[in-house]
This record gives C-alpha cells, structure tokens and sequence, in this order.
C-alpha cells in the first residue's frame, strides 16, 4: 500500500470511530486497531493524535464543501425555484451518501475540537456567500431579493434542519418528503 492510500485509510479509520464513538472515543491506539497496523505507524503519519484528527477534519470538510459547490445554484438560473429545489435535492442525497460527515458537519458532537468548528464556520460562510450571489436576482415572482445574504442565510438554515431532520428522523423526514415540502412552501411564500 502506498503511503497516500495509507493516509486516506488511517483517515477513513478515524472517520468511522468518530462516527460510532465520537471524539471522547478516538486514541491511536483505537485507529491502529480499526486499520489493522501498529501504532507507530499512524504516528509516522500523522505525528500525534491531534494532528490525526485536524487532516481527518480538513479531508471531510473539504469534502462538504465540494459538494455544497457541486449542488448550489448558479448565478442567473432560468427558473431560480427549480434550481433551489434541485440543489435542496443534491444536497440532501450527498447528506444521505455520507451520514458521518453530515453530522459532523451539522451536529458536531460534544468534546469537538474547536478545529471542527471553525472549519464549519469558514465553510458556512462560503456557501452563504455562493448563495446569496445565486438568490440576488430572486427566487420568485416578487423579484430581487431586498437582502440577498439574509435571504440566502434563511435558505441555507432551511436546509440544513432538513437535512438534520433526515440524519436524525430518517424513515419520517426521507428526500422526497422534504423536496415536496420544500417546493410547497416556495409556492406558499411566492403566493402561487
């Protein structure tokens, strides 16, 4: 095994512990086990525990971050309300594809370290940014948003409750579920 693929094992190690313990639950010794090597060498690559988990936290909000930028809508959309409603989709099936991250991501868990929450904070306000340069030109038939940030920073607390709800609620809150529900409190707000 090459050392990259080495790395991303430890990582992937890590990612799994986190999300079946959470932090209080992580040693090295736990992530050796978990990767099926000895101690030394997570530390060769990762020198300590804490520098284990910042690559393990960078690499997954990393990953959020490409996928917020894969499913955000375009600046410009032809039909900004279809748009929403299929980023809203995109977002909640990257969500369903990869829980561990989400909760992370949206439910950090007690004794996170502060890393994680700058991480989500620096990632929150790209998307708001993204976002509210998307929703400038409105969203509905009333026009342009009058606070385009504050109009995106409503959406984007929107989903993330939906996605929360899907990680913690799943047989009740599924994608579909919130799509529609979604889509019919766009017409509501918009007076279709």
């Amino acid at each position: 095994m090459s050392a990259g693929e080495r790395r991303q094992q430890l990582l992937d190690a890590t990612k799994a512990l986190v999300g079946e313990k959470g932090f209080h639950g992580l040693s090295v010794e736990a992530v050796a086990a978990r990767a099926e090597v000895s101690r030394p060498i997570v530390y060769a690559h990762f020198g300590d525990l804490n520098g284990l988990l910042e690559a393990m936290l960078q690499r997954e909000g990393e990953s959020a971050l490409r996928q917020l930028g894969d499913v955000l809508p375009g600046e410009g959309e032809l039909d900004p309300r279809a748009a929403l409603l299929a980023s809203l989709r995109a977002y909640l099936e990257a969500v369903r594809a990869d829980p561990v991250t989400w909760r992370l991501v949206l439910m950090p868990p007690e004794g996170a370290p502060a890393i994680l929450r700058e991480q989500v904070s620096s990632g929150r306000d790209a998307v708001i940014e993204a976002l509210a340069t998307s929703v400038a030109s409105g969203a509905g038939p009333g026009g342009a948003s009058p606070d385009p940030e504050l109009t995106a920073r409503l959406l984007s607390a929107v989903a993330d409750e939906a996605a929360r709800l899907m990680l913690t609620h799943p047989r009740r809150f599924g994608v579909q579920l919130l799509v529609d529900h979604a889509a019919w409190l766009l017409d509501q707000l918009g007076g279709d």
